[in-house]
């Protein structure tokens, strides 16, 4: 079995400091907290960039600013969102591809969020997909429901995205796929031989899927963006800690964890 690869969702678009005091903001907040979670033993940090004012931006010199910070303290892959937030126009949400990091995600439908619609055309698809291999950069396909494997699947026919395929399925978002065992499962069975794939369990799933994913050969996603709370009622401290939940798991479970370019290595980047 493949080594595990722990992600660190930091930040997100969608929480605040009033759910979560010690969410990371700032680029010099953000570039700690990926240290403290590569540290913790993540390899990758998935990263949402916040403006002066705490809000959600995709505003390319911000992401930059992060970027560099992080690469300054720490050998973790760089992943930012091609996501944003659900307002943010397709040109906005593209603009950290241009920095060239490793990874990226990229999401590959659309969908109900919360109380809102989560948009990805086909055509919206295919940009993305097409500027982040003309930039070199691995994409990380967001799966938010079982038809966007086959989105994927179409986007890989028409060559704009290269074997393996490495999949993230975001399970648990209102609106979209429900986070129980048998969803994970139909998820994983649906994709091609030779993927790699991850699972960003929400809220109160991130623990169970997390468990399911260390046992089922796949990878782990944790961290504010998805799930603040370390147990009922009860903040986690960190992403670090969360993160370091997962890496207490795998060795419980016999399940070595991946350095970051160990996961460079089974993803297929190039540094």
């Amino acid at each position: 079995m493949q080594k595990l690869i722990i992600t660190a969702a930091l930040t997100g678009a969608e929480v605040t400091r009033e759910q979560q005091p010690t969410l990371p903001v700032t680029p010099d907040e953000i570039a700690a907290a990926a240290k403290e979670c590569c540290d913790a033993g993540a390899s990758i940090v998935h990263v949402h960039a916040r403006d002066a004012a705490g809000e959600p931006t995709q505003d390319i010199a911000v992401y930059r600013e992060i970027k560099e910070k992080i690469e300054a303290c720490c050998n973790v892959i760089f992943q930012p969102s091609t996501g944003g937030a659900v307002w943010h126009s397709p040109e906005e949400r593209l603009q950290p591809v241009e920095l060239k990091p490793e990874m990226s995600t990229l999401s590959c439908g659309t969908c109900n969020f919360g109380g809102d619609v989560f948009m990805n055309t086909e055509s919206y698809m295919e940009k993305f997909a097409a500027r982040m291999k003309e930039l070199g950069v691995k994409p990380e396909l967001e799966i938010f429901e079982r038809g966007m494997i086959e989105n994927a699947l179409k986007l890989a026919k028409k060559g704009l995205v290269e074997a393996p395929l490495h999949f993230d399925f975001v399970l648990g978002v209102p609106g979209a796929c429900p986070a129980t065992p048998e969803d994970l499962l139909l998820m994983k069975n649906a994709i091609p031989a030779g993927s790699t794939w991850t699972v960003a369990g929400i809220g109160r799933h991130e623990l169970s899927l997390g468990t399911m994913a260390i046992l089922m050969g796949g990878h782990v996603r944790v961290g504010f963006e998805d799930n603040v709370f370390y147990s009922k009622g009860v903040l986690a401290s960190s992403n670090a800690q969360l993160v370091a939940r997962m890496v207490r798991l795998a060795k419980e479970l016999g399940r070595e964890v991946a350095t970051p370019d160990e996961a460079r290595h089974l993803l297929g980047i190039k540094k």
